[in-house]
């Protein structure tokens, strides 16, 4: 039953669908952009998170 399960799997393309596209960081703000009008504390702090990932991964 595992292996057939493992079969199945192996071609879906899970891995694809969970990585994010463009980054960490360029994803947050374009989150950020997306939510500015209907939430302006919320796109500030998406803003500052993309901020510090980028200050920790440079």
């Amino acid at each position: 039953m595992c292996t057939l399960l493992s079969q199945i799997f192996r071609f879906l393309p899970f891995t694809s669908a969970l990585a994010p596209v463009h980054g960490v960081a360029h994803n947050l703000m374009e989150r950020a952009e997306a939510g500015a009008g209907r939430n302006p504390l919320r796109a500030q702090e998406l803003r500052r998170a993309a901020r510090a990932y980028l200050s920790v991964v440079r």
